[in-house]
């Protein structure tokens, strides 16, 4: 099988775009992950398909796959890289998307500047719907890790993530934490891992280790949790700028039943076939 890709990044975070709208696919995770490995394959963070969508309310449906060929619910650099694709790609003109997912129905935008402006949906704070094993909702959390007990912000954006506040992100033991972070029991489907470091209440530093994938240089999702996470605990204004290693993101959430609004680059880097 021979297979027409793209190539994008959203601040480093990077993924194969597949066209499944006018192309057939079948995917392995085996295939997947042969794609994905950066000295066999193409290389990337996550595989991205674009599919035509399985309702009428929508434009088009995506799935996204971690390097490893697990399949996960949301991405927010993933999203705003999709909106560039499908125009990219002529597979629509329309400037607003709405886009079937895994994690429910999400509404990217392109803007005047090429950046792309999402409409993240609500976040999710109830344990049991993150998920996350504890009996009532809470600002911080206790998780024990095998150096000690550290506190930690649950919050789902259609995928889980645990947020850390740390007092610099640069020297913070994400390569240690991160992966038991991720594999705790208390997080039945695993965790993303956010590190955050609070520069004033309209800024923060930020690093995420993904479930799937380890470190990345930039977690949509992730700087969306972060931001959640600290406005719970009252640390936060309801417009944050995240930086993170690939660069940053605007963040704004006015709070609870109120979407997150996500703004952000997408990057296309190089299109190309593989014989698969």
């Amino acid at each position: 099988m021979r297979l027409r890709f793209t190539k994008m990044h959203g601040l480093g975070n990077d993924f194969v775009m597949i066209d499944a709208v006018s192309q057939r696919i079948r995917l392995s995770a085996e295939k997947i992950r042969k794609i994905a490995d950066r000295r066999f394959g193409i290389g990337c963070d996550q595989l991205l398909i674009v599919e035509i969508p399985s309702r009428p309310d929508v434009d088009f449906k995506y799935r996204i796959f971690n390097c490893d060929g697990s399949e996960v619910e949301n991405c927010g650099n993933g999203i705003r890289c999709f909106a560039k694709f499908v125009r990219e790609r002529k597979l629509t003109g329309k400037k607003s998307i709405r886009v079937e997912t895994k994690a429910g129905v999400l509404i990217p935008e392109v803007d005047e500047d090429g950046g792309v402006i999402v409409d993240m949906g609500k976040p999710e704070l109830a344990p049991a719907q993150i998920p996350f094993q504890a009996e009532q909702e809470q600002p911080l959390y206790s998780l024990g890790l095998q150096h000690g007990t550290v506190k930690i912000g649950a919050v789902s954006m259609g995928n889980p993530h645990a947020v850390l506040q740390v007092d610099s992100c640069e020297h913070a033991p994400v390569d240690d934490w991160g992966p038991q972070i991720e594999a705790h029991p208390m997080f039945p489907k695993k965790v993303n891992a956010g590190f955050m470091e609070i520069l004033s209440r309209s800024e923060i530093n930020l690093r995420v280790f993904e479930r799937g994938v380890g470190e990345t240089l930039a977690c949509g999702t992730g700087a969306c949790a972060a931001v959640v996470s600290g406005r719970q605990q009252g640390l936060l204004d309801d417009e944050v700028k995240v930086n993170l290693p690939g660069g940053s993101l605007n963040i704004k959430w006015p709070g609870r039943d109120h979407p997150v609004i996500m703004t952000g680059p997408a990057i296309t880097a190089f299109h190309g076939q593989i014989k698969i």
